[in-house]
């Protein structure tokens, strides 16, 4: 495999496997000085971890980090720096009733017909649990974009299934569920109890913010920042659609009124998401992306399996209902990875 990197300056290379030994990451391009202790990189590791609500997953993943390099006098040296997370809670004899069958919407009929050997247990190298690596790398980005720019990343699940979600405000987010709607709260347990009796899963749909880029981030033509965030959140498992701005709302307006007056004290308006051009206009980026339903259930299945005869069977094992919940910590993650390797790019060009 030759694709495991992400990043042109500021790079991050996972490796692992769901029931490995050890998930982790290898990140470069880090600038120096930078305080950071295995504390930093937790509190934002704990964000996306399983089994710390009877919503999400019950796998019991301590999740917990281990620098191994590039940090000296608890700051950034500039050298690569390695990141490890044990794997301790695995059950891997759940999956070996389905070793052999090629599992609806996995990457299992793909990864068999490319590499022939693939780890089958809990997905291998393709399981949603390696994005813990890439917020292990966030809280390196996080900090660094706030501190010198005031950079945020902030999100909330705007819907579950069926049930769309009003936003009320950032003080009410709930982090169980990552909504900010007090009143919709016993509504959506009570939705993803009833999806998780019944065997099956439920999408989502999640509003994404990046406050205070300054103007002039991404370049034209073929590295725009629009392009970029696009690319880096589509190698999130399950993202299947991104929105920016009122890309979508916006093929019912006017140009009239969809394009977004300039005046002395800035736009009145923000139908592009922030973005023109390719380029940061100064406003918030706004980024609304959609979460297919988690693809392993526990309702009976056809499928075919590596003889290419036809099969029925039942998923066992620890899966998320609605993996858009614990997805919203890793796309702010890695929109925090995507903009610290084009701030560090804008630097390069200042004299």
């Amino acid at each position: 495999m030759f694709c495991n990197i992400l990043g042109k300056i500021f790079t991050i290379s996972c490796f692992g496997e769901s029931h490995g030994k050890v998930i982790g990451c290898i990140i470069g391009g880090c600038p120096s000085n930078i305080k950071l202790s295995n504390i930093d990189v937790q509190i934002e590791v704990n964000k996306r971890k399983p089994g710390i609500s009877k919503y999400i997953t019950s796998r019991k993943e301590n999740d917990k980090i281990k620098i191994l390099s590039g940090i000296f006098n608890k700051k950034t040296t500039g050298a690569p720096i390695a990141i490890i997370i044990k794997n301790n809670d695995k059950k891997s004899r759940d999956y070996d009733n389905i070793k052999n069958i090629f599992r609806p919407g996995h990457a299992d009929y793909t990864y068999w017909n490319k590499y022939k050997n693939i780890d089958f247990r809990g997905g291998g190298h393709s399981s949603g649990r390696l994005t813990a690596n890439i917020v292990s790398a966030s809280s390196i980005t996080k900090k660094y974009l706030f501190k010198n720019y005031g950079i945020v990343f902030k999100g909330y699940v705007k819907q579950i299934g069926k049930n769309k979600i009003l936003f009320e405000s950032w003080d009410l987010i709930n982090f169980k569920l990552n909504i900010a709607n007090i009143k919709k709260k016993n509504i959506i347990k009570k939705y993803i109890k009833y999806i998780n009796k019944i065997g099956d899963s439920c999408g989502a749909n999640i509003n994404l913010i990046i406050k205070n880029l300054p103007i002039g981030i991404g370049n034209p033509i073929f590295d725009k920042l629009n392009s970029r965030i696009s690319y880096y959140l589509m190698n999130i498992n399950a993202i299947k659609a991104i929105n920016i701005g009122n890309g979508i709302k916006g093929i019912k307006y006017k140009g009239s009124k969809f394009n977004d007056i300039i005046t002395k004290k800035g736009f009145k308006t923000n139908n592009s998401g922030g973005i023109l051009g390719g380029i940061s206009t100064g406003q918030d980026i706004k980024i609304s992306i959609f979460i297919k339903p988690t693809s392993s259930i526990k309702i009976p299945q056809k499928s075919i399996n590596k003889f290419n005869k036809k099969v029925k069977f039942i998923i066992k094992g620890r899966h998320d209902t609605c993996i858009g919940i614990r997805i919203l910590s890793v796309a702010e993650s890695m929109l925090s990875l995507v903009i610290m390797d084009f701030i560090l790019n804008f630097n390069s060009y200042k004299i």
